[in-house]
């Protein structure tokens, strides 16, 4: 009896660490989009942040968005050279990814004016069937921390 108390207490401590997360429905200083209003900044040529890990972004990704891993190369973005009036579109895969509000929290503090926060992500992309990329295929990077 003692051994199936321990195991319920350790099922009870360690079940809210294994579920996903669901992310804030906005981020102070961001606004907040759905996937209609994205695509709209998209047909605009707003430039879109994909904050994934390299091996998601090579899954998929918006077309023609900018892979900045928020683990290793988005951090470039707080360098004094880059324009902060430049609108920025930063997203993930979805509403349970916390990446994108991370990310747009980071951007914001940096001193970004034109922050969207896509909090639905990728996948409300890809199910409305907008423009995708996969891969590095035909893709081209709008700018790099490295040339400067």
């Amino acid at each position: 009896m003692r051994g199936v108390i321990i195991l319920l207490l350790c099922g009870v401590v360690w079940l809210p660490l294994t579920q996903a997360q669901e992310a804030p429905l906005r981020v102070d200083g961001a606004t907040t989009i759905n996937a209609w209003q994205a695509k709209r900044l998209y047909d605009f040529g707003v430039l879109f942040i994909d904050v994934r890990p390299r091996r998601e972004w090579g899954w998929g990704h918006v077309r023609g968005a900018v892979h900045l891993d928020l683990a290793d190369r988005f951090g470039a973005l707080a360098l004094s050279h880059w324009p902060r009036q430049v609108p920025l579109v930063i997203y993930c895969d979805s509403d349970v990814c916390l990446r994108s509000a991370l990310a747009a929290h980071l951007a914001v503090s940096w001193g970004y004016r034109q922050v969207f926060y896509f909090r639905s992500g990728y996948f409300a992309w890809q199910l409305l069937d907008y423009p995708l990329g996969k891969g590095v295929d035909g893709e081209v990077v709008a700018f790099s921390a490295e040339e400067h």
